[in-house]
């Protein structure tokens, strides 16, 4: 970097790994992410829950304590110390995740070069994996012309977790930051390219909007080859009014594809597929339609993979689109006995930066080692597309993650970068495991283990699925039951129809779930009679959630007792109960004749209508099912361990397409 605080050229052997960011345009809202100010936490000190560690908590108190974005941030790298003001960059974006690069990467050490201009101190910081803080090494600066400040920092002793990261503190005037960035000395000092493959669905203007944010990144636009947009909609995203000019801005690099709705894993694979193809690309970029990129991003997934001892799907983390300082999703794994996705061990969801500092949550400093990335972003070589193909024909759900692990098994892991990230609608705005989503939650959960779990039948994957059929049952969600049936029938059929089912279940399940009272749905709730209870609960009390092995199979006895018996006649005149989204409990919903339950978007409900008969007919058929499915297991899963590679090689997804195109 030059005293001007222009960024140098770069001498060989040298690459710049990760810039000093700060929010673009007034986006101060989520400043915590990019700055953290030693004033805005007090010494008041609680007890994480979860974790059993002390942290500091913000004050937010005194004048003074919380820093104006206004008055720090001048520009996109460039910030500005007050007299007497101590501000941090250890902070999610701009600390710098030494055990990752220490881990993936055969870098031996990093660079911090900072030019800064003013009176003060420049303080390195590191941590442990224990979330221990340390101080590495300051030096004072007194200049009126921007001056260069290096630090030569080795990645040794991160092998667990660690981060680095630098203080400002202004003493005697101002001290401001002009340009600051973290490099490292390599003979990799060729970017790849890559190509970004987003997958759309009657979302043109979140489209088109993420079009136009990249088209105005100079960075992402030198090693960008092009950008696939695969529509699947009957929205299209070329009828946008803003299409022809931002497709004007991108020079030649954008490709619309229109084909049938195949689900996220058809569209995803359509993108992959065309990037191998054209064998123009190192990487190919999965992005959603409705994501909000921070594009510094970008380029550091495109250089961590340039970097990684062996060819690495690099992921993006995930930050909620709502609250925009929460990090909804730091980690993604699979628990194998259950064969269930979540946090990765010893993480945990909805971490809010304006709350909490890195500093001071322990559990951020370990390095957090995944099974696969969220198809939100994520980066994948187009060697190991090659390699191992592209998505299984699921549509949608745990595609992402069958392809993470299958990739894990041909030796190539999946890293998930701190500091690499999307904002995304958060999971608990929606629950698609009760409308036609429900189907493929269970087929392709089943279906994935079948392919990769390591358990025999499973683990207790069988059990589960058993159990959540016995809880829709109770809860008189009669549609999703049905789904679950249909997924294990079709499961049991064979492999061989899910290249089929992938173009056509969709349309028949939205059919089939009209046909249930806990599918018709109204947008207000005075279509409905009002809530009429003719006894009111004993004692006036609420009902309980289950406590224990014991309180679970009790609740499990009184629900199933029930359905035995006759349905009170004035439940079918009146929903006896009201139950929000929030209290949609299997067990609350099995003391009742009928209820009126909300949506989780809040935007309409159901009159959920207790049927002994129904009831009598999907538990005897889910008993039968998982029974067959307990046996045929093992040769069930050779199958589909067989049939892997034609089902998700690019000749099947091909046809698939041109089969149901028009």
């Amino acid at each position: 970097m030059t005293e001007s605080g222009t960024e140098p050229a770069a001498t060989s052997g040298e690459r710049l790994l990760q810039n000093v960011i700060l929010p673009k345009d007034a986006d101060y809202d989520v400043l915590p992410l990019y700055v953290e100010s030693e004033l805005r936490r007090s010494t008041e000190q609680h007890l994480d829950s979860n974790l059993g560690h002390t942290m500091a908590q913000p004050s937010g108190g005194e004048q003074g304590d919380t820093l104006s974005g206004a008055q720090t941030v001048t520009g996109r790298h460039t910030m500005r110390v007050e007299d007497g003001q101590v501000i941090s960059l250890g902070s999610y974006f701009n600390a710098f995740p030494a055990a990752y690069w220490q881990r993936w990467t055969n870098l031996t050490s990093v660079r911090l070069r900072l030019s800064v201009v003013g009176t003060g101190s420049v303080i390195v910081q590191r941590s442990t994996s224990k979330g221990h803080v340390m101080r590495v090494e300051a030096r004072h600066v007194n200049c009126v012309d921007p001056e260069l400040v290096e630090f030569d920092l080795p990645l040794k002793t991160f092998i667990d977790g660690g981060w680095y990261w630098f203080d400002l503190a202004a003493d005697g005037g101002d001290l401001a930051l002009v340009r600051g960035e973290w490099v490292g000395d390599t003979d990799r000092t060729t970017p790849g390219t890559l190509t970004i493959g987003i997958t759309t669905f009657n979302r043109p203007d979140f489209c088109v909007n993420q079009l136009e944010a990249l088209a105005g990144q100079d960075a992402v636009l030198a090693i960008l080859d092009r950008i696939i947009v695969v529509d699947q909609g009957t929205q299209k995203v070329t009828g946008d009014q803003r299409f022809a000019d931002v497709e004007k801005r991108l020079g030649g690099r954008l490709r619309v594809l229109e084909q049938p709705n195949l689900g996220g894993s058809g569209g995803f694979s359509r993108a992959m597929d065309e990037t191998a193809t054209a064998g123009e690309s190192t990487y190919c970029l999965l992005l959603d339609d409705d994501v909000v990129c921070e594009p510094e991003g970008i380029l550091r997934a495109v250089t961590f993979a340039d970097l990684a001892r062996t060819s690495t799907i690099v992921g993006g983390q995930m930050l909620s689109l709502y609250d925009r300082c929460v990090l909804h999703a730091y980690g993604e794994s699979v628990a194998e006995y259950r064969w269930f996705w979540g946090p990765a061990p010893g993480t945990f969801h909805g971490m809010d930066f304006g709350q909490r500092s890195l500093r001071a949550t322990p559990w951020l400093h370990r390095r957090i080692d995944v099974d696969y990335n969220g198809w939100w972003m994520c980066l994948i070589p187009t060697d190991v597309i090659r390699k191992i193909g592209l998505s299984v024909p699921m549509f949608i759900k745990w595609d992402d993650a069958e392809y993470g692990l299958r990739a894990r098994d041909a030796g190539h892991p999946t890293v998930t970068l701190p500091g690499v990230a999307v904002w995304h609608v958060p999971w608990h705005e929606k629950d698609d495991t009760l409308d036609w989503q429900a189907y493929f939650h269970r087929r392709n959960r089943v279906s994935s283990a079948l392919l990769h779990s390591p358990y025999e039948r499973g683990g207790r994957l069988i059990l589960e699925s058993f159990e959540t059929q016995v809880k829709h049952l109770l809860a008189m969600q009669y549609s999703a039951a049905e789904m679950g049936l249909m997924a294990i029938e079709d499961l049991l059929e064979g492999p061989e129809r899910m290249h089929r089912d992938v173009a056509k279940r969709v349309p028949e399940l939205r059919a089939l779930r009209k046909e249930y009272t806990d599918s018709q749905l109204a947008d207000d709730l005075e279509k409905f009679p009002p809530t009429r209870r003719k006894k009111p609960p004993r004692r006036g009390q609420s009902p309980m959630a289950p406590s224990g092995k014991l309180g679970l199979l009790r609740s499990v006895a009184l629900g199933s007792v029930r359905q035995v018996l006759p349905v009170r006649d004035s439940s079918r005149r009146n929903p006896e109960l009201a139950v929000p989204h929030l209290y949609l409990n299997w067990w609350r919903l099995a003391q009742v004749d009928s209820a009126l339950v909300s949506g989780a978007d809040g935007a309409s409900a159901a009159w959920y209508q207790r049927d002994p008969e129904l009831f009598r007919s999907l538990l005897k058929r889910s008993i039968t099912l998982h029974v067959e499915l307990w046996r045929e297991w093992s040769t069930l899963s050779e199958r589909y361990r067989r049939a892997l590679p034609a089902m998700s090689s690019p000749e099947a997804w091909r046809q698939t397409i041109t089969e149901n195109d028009g």
